[in-house]
């Protein structure tokens, strides 16, 4: 498990290998990923927007930027947190991801970055 605390917003991320897919008749590797976001500040946060900067082994970046986490802007009161998982296909048998919450302080208004750890995606048997 990867972990990194930036203003009071823990972010915890395991990743694990889901196969292999074809997409445009080449093969993808697919990798699923659960983040566990828990407010560990004195305010009410919301969770806003997101940025990822998904990187493989043949050196391929794919930016994401959107609106929330799933169709969601979770609101995390003190002590709450919110998990979700998602996925990526890359097209390398290795690759990292990392990136951003925009996040705002429900008390203050403020807006702020959130950052999501790097954390990386491997095929087990080519570890081998």
């Amino acid at each position: 498990m990867i972990q990194q605390v930036t203003k009071g917003i823990k972010i915890s991320v395991t990743t694990h290998f889901q196969g292999l897919f074809y997409k445009n008749f080449k093969v993808h590797y697919a990798f699923g990923y659960q983040i566990t976001i828990e407010n560990r500040s004195t305010e009410a946060v919301q969770l806003k927007s997101r940025f990822w900067s998904i990187k493989d082994a043949l050196n391929e970046t794919e930016i994401v930027i959107g609106d929330g986490v799933i169709g969601k802007q979770p609101v995390l009161q003190p002590g709450e947190s919110h998990s979700y998982e998602s996925g990526c296909l890359i097209v390398g048998s290795f690759g990292a991801m990392k990136g951003f919450y925009k996040m705002i302080d429900l008390n203050s208004g403020e807006k702020f970055q959130v950052r999501i750890p790097n954390f990386k995606f491997a095929v087990p048997y080519a570890l081998n």
